[in-house]
Formats: C-alpha cells, structure tokens, sequence
C-alpha cells in the first residue's frame, strides 16, 4: 500500500498556478504549512514531498506570505532542516540534559549540637516582598507613562526590571474566564476587527477604554505583548494574533520575531506589575479630575455681595402719569 501524498492534486494546482491573471501560490503555501503542522509526527516521504513542494514556493510568494509561513513553522518542532534554511531559520538543537553540580557534602556535627539555625538575611527576594509594597496611584501613573514614552529597547529592559521589584502585582485573570477571552481575541484577530479585540481585551484585564484603546494601538507592540502575558495567552496563539490582528506588524518579519522573543523571555510577574500600574495610574486620573468637596467650599468661595439701595423709576419726560382712582372720583 502507497501512502497518499500529503497535497493531492497539488501538481494541477500548480499547472492553473502558471496560467495569466492567476496566482494562488501564496494560498497553496499557507495551506501546506497549515497541513503539515496539524500532525505532530511525520514519515520520511511526507517530510520529503513537503521540502520538495515548498522549495518550489518560498521563493515565489510574496513577502507578507512568507513572513506568515515563516511564523507558523518556526515553532513546530517537526519542521524539516531544509525549510529552515530556506525560511532563513536556525535548526533546532536537540534537547540535551545539563551535567549536575557535584552534591555539596553535609558538615559533620556531634550528635548532642543542634544544626545552627540558617541566618535571616536583611534583604528578602522579590516574591517574599511583593505582597508587602502596594503601588500608590502616583507611582503607577509614573510608571505607566514612563513606559508608555519609552522606545522599544528600553521598553523592553523595564518589564524584565519589573520582576525584580517588590511591588505587588495584579492578581492573575481566572483559568476559565482567560481562556474564553482568548478564544475570543483571537477569532477577533483573525477578522482583523481591532475594535472588538479591544473591547474584550479591556474588560477581561479589567482597564478603561482609554488605556485598552493605548495597549492595542501602540505602533510597537511591547504594550500588547505585556497584556496578553498577564492574560496568560500562549506563545502560538499570541503569534497568529501579531500576523493577522493589525497588518503593519503581520507584514514585517522583523517585528513579529521580535516581538515573539520578547514574549517568550517575558515573565508574567512582570506584566501583572505592568497591569497594576496601569490600573493604578487610572486611579490617579480620576482623583485629579474630581476632587472632594467641603460642605462650605460653595461658601467660601463665594463674593460677598456690597448693599445696594434700590431706586424708584422716575416717569420719562414728556409721558403723563397714568391717572389714579381717585383723581377720576374727584373729576366727576
């Protein structure tokens, strides 16, 4: 029994592929990626009649395409060496175990001397401390808008500085409620509807509009990359919302790879204390904009009014004054 080939009919594709007005090789070279990462595990023909068929097609497709194709192979662990090399990506070192660290030999101690208790050390580490230091809304406003105006470098050395700090982060987003709202970012994407994407997002993470609206528009991408790791999104999920969620990042192959390796060094300690400051600098706002009054503010902050004596109207010259009752009882 022959296996049946991975693409059927992909040679009559091919031919109507070469035909005037006609061009469905970037179709054909998603569907083939797409296909080839459904199966976890392949045969040596199928890995072969893979390479053949998309070293055919790489180099006829269009930047956006490839950049796409690239995506979704660079992390499926089965992608053959050769498509690697011709996507411009490293191959995959095979998993090796490191050497374990010589066992540290315990001190000989008499058995009537108790183990010396180990000493308290002044300094405590970050997640000893976290639940300790609460974010002020003055802090976090800081801290939202010095991110916010930062470039992407620096952006980037904020949130992994993050996790060393004591500040206390948001709490995580429910297993349930997160993974629904993930299904629905990411149908939101795929239809490129930014709008939506930005309303579900924001009411998940618990942000008003304004700030939402600023993760999701941002031109470089760090701001959504920490929302969807406090959310806890996957690494594959998060990359098909880069490729199909805004079109001038899905079409650079720079951004998308750099912002996929930010998100994967990024800890999700880092984006809570992210998400913290940004609620934080809500807070702040809103305090500026409304601030509490005194039963007597409306007293003390009115003018004393001057006395002021009122005039009778004098009659206009030339006019006669209107004439009493008892002028006209007397008249008669």
């Amino acid at each position: 029994m022959t296996t049946p080939p991975l693409f059927s009919g992909f040679d009559g594709l091919m031919n109507l592929s070469h035909r005037e007005g006609v061009d469905i090789r970037p179709t054909l070279l998603r569907v083939l990626a797409d296909l080839y990462v459904q199966t976890s595990t392949h045969s040596e023909q199928e890995a072969r009649q893979f390479v053949e068929l998309t070293s055919r097609l790489i180099d006829q497709v269009d930047d956006a395409t490839r950049a796409a194709v690239r995506a979704r192979l660079a992390v499926y662990p089965a992608t053959p060496a050769a498509v690697l090399q011709l996507l411009g990506l490293k191959p995959s070192v095979p998993e090796q175990r490191a050497p374990f660290a010589r066992e540290i030999p315990a001190p000989l101690l008499p058995e009537t001397v108790a183990a010396p208790e180990p000493a308290r050390t002044d300094r405590e580490t970050p997640l000893q401390m976290a639940s300790k230091l609460s974010m002020q809304p003055k802090d976090a406003a800081e801290i939202s808008g010095l991110f916010f105006g930062a470039a992407s470098s620096e952006r980037a050395l904020i949130l992994h500085n993050l996790s060393e700090t004591p500040l206390k982060a948001s709490p995580r987003v429910p297993a349930l409620r997160a993974q629904r709202s993930i299904e629905a970012l990411e149908m939101a994407a795929f239809v490129a509807d930014v709008e939506n994407f930005t309303l579900e997002l924001g009411e998940t993470l618990i942000l008003p509009w304004k700030i939402a609206t600023q993760v999701v528009n941002d031109p470089t991408g760090e701001p959504l990359a920490c929302a969807a790791k406090a959310l806890g999104m996957p690494s594959p999920v998060y990359q098909r919302v880069l490729l199909f969620l805004k079109p001038e990042i899905g079409t650079s192959v720079q951004t998308v790879y750099r912002l996929s390796r930010l998100y994967d060094v990024l800890k999700q300690q880092s984006a809570l204390i992210m998400l913290a400051a940004w609620r934080g600098s809500t807070m702040m706002t809103t305090r500026a904009k409304y601030r509490p009054a005194l039963y007597d503010d409306e007293r003390n902050r009115a003018r004393p009014a001057t006395a002021q004596t009122r005039t009778t109207p004098q009659p206009a010259s030339g006019v006669a004054a209107p004439r009493t009752t008892s002028s006209q009882n007397s008249g008669r």
